[in-house]
């Protein structure tokens, strides 16, 4: 972490307010669906600024996981901020981007579009090759958390492994990786099944379909199923996701708001200090 950059980095306490405003409602609607569950809440932090993201993992709300979509921009956000946060690749990654982010990002915590072996084979290099320069186990790096993304959903335009070629591929992680640890399996539903549960008006069969996926996994692999997570659900649908069995939920638009352009978006935002931002209130 560059810490000057981190210790220059502004925080403006009108758009703090309103970040832990929109993080506090968004957990308290999880609890509320949870019964008891514990759920992860991955606030998705992608083509929003380092500031936003350091102002809901600062004192006192401490907010620990954060989802980006590109490989580069995670890299040089992990570069300006604290390593106590928990970073999660949930974006198509690119195989030839896999090496390089696992080596170079020390707390990311997880990849959750694994969908090939070549991604995988690659992950287990760069997650390799930090552990040989920072030593393993407690005092040096753990292992990286994978999740399989399965296209439940049939969408040609969606990634992720069919279904039925969940197992082979878990197999291979949890056989051919020691340097990842298989963490469970993830989808992207449909959009328009995602609306209907939503509403109350169905339930999201591609939730459904990623539950069946994962029991069947669990079984052909003999290992529990709670032992493999399911990670399903976004700002739309988070709350049925749960309801659903998922043990983590994606939300970024109802924390952050509205994303700029991706050719706008400024990794550190250098804007006005919040006193001048009051002063423009007042006018």
């Amino acid at each position: 972490m560059d810490q000057k950059a981190n210790d220059d980095m502004r925080i403006n306490g009108r758009r703090a307010r309103i970040l832990t405003g929109n993080i506090h409602s968004v957990k308290q609607r999880i609890e509320k669906v949870a019964d008891g569950r514990e759920v992860r809440l991955i606030a998705v932090s992608k083509l929003k600024s380092a500031n936003d993201i350091l102002t809901l993992h600062d004192f006192p709300y401490h907010h620990r996981d954060f989802g980006e979509n590109y490989a580069q921009e995670l890299t040089e956000k992990a570069a300006l901020l604290p390593p106590t946060i928990q970073w999660h690749m949930i974006g198509a990654l690119q195989t030839n981007k896999c090496k390089p982010l696992a080596e170079q990002v020390a707390n990311l915590y997880c990849v959750s579009s694994v969908d090939t072996v070549k991604k995988a084979d690659a992950l287990e290099k760069g997650r390799a090759a930090l552990a040989a320069r920072l030593g393993e186990g407690e005092e040096g790096v753990g292992r990286l958390r994978v999740l399989v993304q399965v296209n439940t959903s049939g969408e040609a335009e969606k990634s992720g492994v069919e279904p039925h070629e969940a197992v082979g591929l878990c197999r291979h992680v949890r056989e051919k990786c020691p340097h990842l640890v298989l963490g469970g399996l993830m989808t992207i539903g449909a959009l328009a099944r995602s609306r209907e549960a939503s509403t109350g008006e169905g339930v999201n069969e591609d939730f459904v379909v990623l539950r069946e996926t994962r029991d069947r996994v669990a079984e052909e692999l003999g290992v529990e199923k709670g032992e493999l997570e399911l990670s399903m659900g976004m700002s739309a649908d988070f709350e049925s996701a749960i309801g659903m069995g998922s043990d983590e939920v994606r939300v970024g638009t109802t924390i952050f708001g509205e994303r700029p352009a991706r050719k706008d978006a400024k990794i550190k935002d250098d804007g006005p200090e919040e006193e001048e931002e009051a002063e423009e209130e007042e006018k």
